[in-house]
């Protein structure tokens, strides 16, 4: 993965294979979104047309994943909470996004161990966006 000489440093964008592999995992992902049957509450959640949404979430794990900067150049700071606080998100919601990025990541990154670290933080993020009461992170505060 990464080394200590920031001079030959990669990153997990770079480990995964770049852009062209964010931009299959983000087509997965929503592929699956729109075909997963357990999962319609949260696609209900977005537009019918979801180029513009793809296109966000593109920029914003290039980013995320040490690619270029551009999601920040074009949107600021990311600020998901609230970006998505007019959607009820709860465990359910949480649980039905990770199975679709789960999948997506399963079928688009190669690299088990790039694969699970990405997952993992994926995961602790999907429950942090959770805005129902019942969450730990908005009671620890």
């Amino acid at each position: 993965m990464t080394d200590n000489n920031p001079q030959n440093a990669t990153t997990l964008f770079d480990d995964i294979g770049g852009a062209p592999t964010i931009d299959r995992l983000v087509e997965v992902f929503y592929r699956n979104m729109d075909s997963m049957e357990a999962v319609q509450g949260i696609r209900a959640m977005h537009a019918a047309d979801l180029r513009p949404t793809k296109a966000i979430l593109k920029l914003y794990l290039a980013e995320w994943l040490g690619g270029p900067k551009n999601y920040s150049a074009s949107r600021g700071h990311p600020r998901l909470r609230m970006r998505h606080a007019r959607f009820p998100i709860g465990p359910d919601e949480r649980d039905a996004w990770l199975l679709c990025m789960n999948a997506a990541l399963e079928e688009c990154i190669e690299n088990a161990m790039a694969r699970g670290m990405i997952g993992k933080q994926l995961a602790g993020l999907a429950d942090w966006m959770r805005n129902d009461p019942q969450n730990a992170h908005d009671k620890a505060h």
